[in-house]
């Protein structure tokens, strides 16, 4: 046997989901016998609760250091020569 407690939310959600559209359903026939148009107003997308990491920098990669060149001389450098 299952109380009743503990279907009340099976039986919530659907009706929660679906009052927006009851809403603009009923305000739609309300406008109409005004002779008015209604019209539905743009909804936000559902936003996803995970928000991925913007700055994808591996621990490792962190932790090297940037290796620094050597200066080059200018005597040094390979001139060709004819």
């Amino acid at each position: 046997m299952v109380c009743l407690a503990c279907l009340l939310p099976l039986f919530l959600v659907p009706i929660v989901n679906i009052l927006p559209l009851l809403f603009d359903f009923i305000m739609g026939k309300i406008y109409r016998v005004f002779g008015w148009e209604y019209r539905k107003p743009e909804r936000a997308p559902p936003a996803c609760p995970y928000k991925p990491p913007t700055n994808r920098v591996s621990k490792a990669e962190a932790d090297v250091e940037p290796t620094q060149a050597d200066p080059v001389k200018p005597g040094s450098v390979d001139v060709k020569q004819d």
